[in-house]
């Protein structure tokens, strides 16, 4: 058990390094590393917890794991708002962060009160140590805490699908995979009793996607939208732009209308910001349907788009 702790825990630490030496963190939200090292936290608290040959020092570890946990959510209710094109306010973040710090002193309370656990025992499995733990009248509000979190998540991704903020399905059912899949999880986890905590693999698979989601939204080139932009002086009408632009994509293969609307507006000189604003869309909703767009015309970015009016 200990060394399936030991893998997983390894694993997390791959991605804040990826992080930092790929450069996403120029095109991906700052939440999304400090999801990266909450994982890490929590993998790291269940490998010591798994280690653990005393009730203290298995608490200590837990209070570690639950350190990453009661951030987790909030952190990807973050990345989630960010990726739909919501901002909240930074006292609002101020006060998320408050009470992410309120919930995480409940569980500090562990070992000297019995508010959290009522009691805890020490066991062993498959020469792992495992708590069993009897809860206390504060445990709830951590259940509640987490449970407003993923209602928040599913009305943000709906909500921005109902004002097309995020017109992407492929973006918008990703989002929702790790949300449902977090809670399929977290309520198994609730509900059955095993002897491994899966929610470590959970919280894998969680920032896996969330990488991948980021590294579709970067740009073809991701350096091309910070390059100065040469557009081709030309007589052409603006149909008939589009229309010799389209006229180079391969034999069999169309836009869809919004990526067609997004094209124009690219025709036109915009900027993504602009774009993301005449749309109603999200600008990582225009990212990714730029990223498209230059994938199926064979281009790394606009001024070979603007090359194709020669």
């Amino acid at each position: 058990m200990a060394v399936a702790y030991s893998i997983i825990f390894a694993i997390s630490l791959l991605f804040p390094c990826i992080h930092l030496i790929s450069g996403q963190k120029k095109q991906s939200s700052p939440w999304l590393f400090v999801l990266y090292l909450c994982v890490c936290v929590v993998n790291l608290g269940y490998l010591l917890l798994s280690l653990a040959k005393t009730v203290e020092f298995a608490l200590d570890a837990n209070k570690i794991a639950y350190l990453g946990q009661v951030f987790i959510v909030l952190c990807m209710f973050k990345i989630i708002s960010g990726l739909c094109g919501y901002e909240q306010k930074k006292w609002v973040t101020y006060l998320l962060i408050g009470f992410a710090i309120l919930m995480y002193s409940m569980v500090l309370t562990t070992g000297h009160f019995d508010w959290y656990y009522k009691s805890v025992t020490l066991t062993f499995v498959d020469g792992a140590a495992k708590l069993i733990k009897e809860y206390g009248v504060l445990h709830p509000l951590y259940t509640v805490h987490v449970v407003l979190y993923f209602i928040a998540m599913i009305a943000t991704i709906f909500h921005s699908m109902k004002t097309r903020k995020v017109d992407s399905h492929k973006l918008a059912g990703l989002m929702l995979g790790v949300v449902f899949g977090n809670i399929g999880m977290w309520v198994v986890e609730k509900f059955v009793s095993w002897n491994f905590e899966f929610l470590s693999v959970s919280y894998l698979m969680s920032e896996l996607v969330f990488f991948f989601i980021f590294w579709m939204l970067q740009d073809y080139v991701p350096a091309s939208e910070s390059q100065s932009v040469i557009i081709i002086a030309s007589d052409l009408s603006h149909a008939e732009k589009l229309e010799k632009i389209l006229k180079t994509l391969p034999e069999g293969t169309h836009l869809s209308q919004r990526q067609t609307e997004v094209l124009e507006c690219i025709i036109d000189g915009k900027s993504r910001k602009e774009i993301a604003a005449e749309l109603h869309i999200s600008e990582n909703t225009v990212k990714m349907h730029t990223s498209a767009l230059y994938r199926l015309l064979n281009v790394s970015g606009r001024n070979e788009i603007y090359a194709l009016l020669k």
